[in-house]
């Protein structure tokens, strides 16, 4: 077997070529066979198989550097850098990442996750590389999905200036070739990267320039060069911005491939490859339901169907609903999405309103300020992003939203720890970087009931206003405490001394938990729903500070800017005669694994929490 030979990187050079299409083959029964255990990303990997054994042939890693866009795509150039034993722990913790990660190959040469990074970071490690002097090749991949985000454009602009190569790959899984514009535009790339007819092209250039009025008949060759290119050449838009354009070639044809990234190899200055990948391709489930397989979660193989069905609406179920119900009651509410109308629950609303809904693409910076002109036009609108994301469009939030205090609602999902994807993708600094912002608004529900009265409040609320949510089920207890959502108050379900809870969002179904763990254990605990993390609800910290000896502030949040120091500094600042414990999560990234693994190894599970008041309330009796 061909996939047995790949022990460690630079070893698919052995591989005879008359075996790349076995070795394809091979690579995608793995993927498949492992995803489907371990859940991960799948078509995304399946379509870019052929693209980087291509990259891998072409290169000399780890010297070249290869940086995927996003990363979710580099499944393969993991398998091709010896690390095949690894997709066992596939995004377990302590296990392989799901992402490139520096920490874990010197063949990943830049850590990614989020969108329309990877040109930025080509271009800085090109500066680098001229700055010492060396001569390994730099090669930037990025999905055309990603060309949405507005700074891979301004990493284009500036790519546009180089003098020395620069590589970057276009992974295209939406065109398809057509067979004139593909043959004309292979004839058309071998002219243009040929060492003699670019060196021709220069002299002439120079000449022209040192006679007189040359100046002016170059400037016109050039326009005429650029009418004939626009007729022929599809990709005008990359050769007007100053960067050389090859293709579009097919990314599952080895052969073509490694012909066009040896004619990238020659050019100076930056050279876009647009290469035609499937999303899926070899697994036909994938093929015919790309978004389903984008984030799998474990499957069977023969039918696709995911292996732990659920039984249970999780949040975005809810937020789908509650916002059909809101477009039918409210005919100025309209939907913002950034590319995630089916991970954020939007699909319904664009199916019954498609007129009300946005997508914007890969693009939250211009979400942001687009849902500001649309709040100051008279419009409601509610843009549903993922937390990791929003961090994207911050100065937006600030800038266009808050300072003009517009009526945006922030439907944030994803808030806290959401497991297998890791660092980039965990919603744990929210409330850290909303709360800092003037004029802003912060809810958290506990459970899928609350979720729809928060975003019934944050419709009628005449300002910027966020709720937080979080990833899977929704919780469905504490279902008979429902009173009505007040501005900045929170909600008493349990009320006795000693310890007093105070819990946000997600935490107030483990505090429920450790409640109950305490009065087994013969102590008296309150238990406050805190609702708004911004306005704290100061009244009811002032009464439970009088009444109990210990507050607990619990979290899904980094300590830093969150709920619990904003209860310590009232308490402080008052002088209030309380102790105060914070439960959250470390100021730290936290690594993949599943949620339940996460929530130990952070200390905000049940157990952990609970321990740690006991320990805690132990010591001020003592005292």
């Amino acid at each position: 077997m061909a996939l047995e030979k790949i022990e460690q990187v630079n070893d698919i050079r052995k591989i005879p070529s008359e075996e790349y299409e076995v070795l394809a083959s091979e690579i995608r029964e793995f993927l498949i066979e492992k995803i489907s255990q371990t859940g991960g990303h799948l078509a995304s990997n399946l379509g870019v198989v052929e693209l980087t054994m291509a990259l891998h042939l072409s290169f000399d890693l780890p010297k070249d550097k290869v940086i995927w866009d996003v990363g979710h795509q580099a499944y393969t150039h993991k398998l091709l850098t010896g690390r095949k034993s690894g997709f066992e722990q596939l995004r377990k913790y302590g296990g392989m990442s799901g992402f490139p990660k520096r920490k874990e190959s010197d063949c990943d040469c830049f850590d990614t996750g989020h969108s329309s990074t990877s040109i930025s970071a080509g271009i800085g490690l090109v500066a680098a590389r001229d700055l010492r002097g060396t001569d390994e090749f730099v090669v930037s991949v990025i999905g055309d999905g990603a060309l949405t985000g507005g700074m891979a454009y301004e990493a284009l602009n500036n790519a546009a200036g180089l003098k020395k190569n620069f590589i970057i790959v276009l992974n295209d899984n939406h065109m398809s070739i057509a067979e004139n514009v593909g043959g004309m535009s292979e004839y058309l790339n071998g002219l243009r990267t040929n060492e003699v007819y670019t060196s021709f092209k220069t002299g002439v250039e120079q000449s022209l320039n040192r006679i007189p009025g040359g100046i002016h008949l170059a400037n016109q060759l050039k326009k005429t060069k650029s009418g004939i290119k626009q007729l022929l050449i599809p990709g005008m838009l990359f050769e007007d911005m100053g960067i050389t354009y090859l293709g579009p070639v097919d990314g599952h044809d080895i052969t073509k491939l490694l012909d066009v990234f040896r004619k990238a190899k020659r050019v100076r200055g930056a050279v876009l490859v647009h290469v035609l990948t499937k999303k899926g391709k070899g697994y036909l489930p994938a093929e015919r339901h790309p978004a389903r397989f984008h984030g799998a979660e474990p499957f069977d193989i023969e039918t696709g169907v995911p292996k732990n069905r659920r039984k249970k609406a999780n949040y975005q179920d809810i937020f789908s609903t509650c916002m059909v119900k809101l477009g039918q009651r409210h005919e100025n509410v309209v939907a913002i999405t950034a590319a995630m109308p089916d991970g954020t629950g939007l699909k319904r609303f664009k199916n019954i309103y498609p007129e009300r809904f946005f997508d914007v693409g890969i693009a939250e910076g211009h979400a942001v300020t687009f849902a500001a002109g649309l709040a100051a036009g008279g419009i409601r609108p509610i843009f549903a992003v993922y937390s990791s994301f929003l961090q994207r469009a911050y100065d937006q939030v600030l800038h266009d939203v808050c300072i003009q205090n517009l009526p945006v609602v922030f439907a944030i999902d994803r808030a806290g720890l959401v497991g297998s994807d890791g660092e980039t993708h965990q919603g744990i600094f929210d409330l850290s970087y909303l709360s800092s912002i003037p004029n802003m608004q912060i809810m958290a529900p506990k459970n899928k009931w609350e979720l729809s009265d928060m975003l019934k409040f944050a419709v009628e609320f005449n300002g910027p206003i966020a709720l937080r949510y979080p990833r899977g089920e929704a919780y469905d207890g504490l279902k008979e405490f429902r009173k009505p959502i007040a501005y900045g108050k929170s909600e008493l379900i349990y009320e006795e001394e000693d310890i007093a809870l105070l819990a946000v969002g997600s935490m107030v179904k483990t505090a429920e938990k450790v409640r109950r763990n305490l009065k087994e254990m013969g102590y008296s605990c309150s238990l406050l729903n805190a609702r708004f993390v911004k306005p704290i609800d100061a009244q009811a910290v002032w009464d439970l500070a009088g009444e109990h000896k210990l507050l607990v502030t619990m979290e899904e949040n980094v300590r830093s800017g969150g709920y619990g120091e904003k209860v310590l500094d009232y308490v402080t600042e008052r002088g209030l005669p309380v102790q105060i414990l914070n439960i959250s999560i470390p100021d730290e990234y936290v690594e993949h694994g599943s949620v339940d693994t996460l929530y130990e190894e952070v200390g905000i599970d049940t157990e952990s929490v609970t321990k740690r008041i006991i320990e805690k309330y132990i010591t001020i009796r003592q005292d």
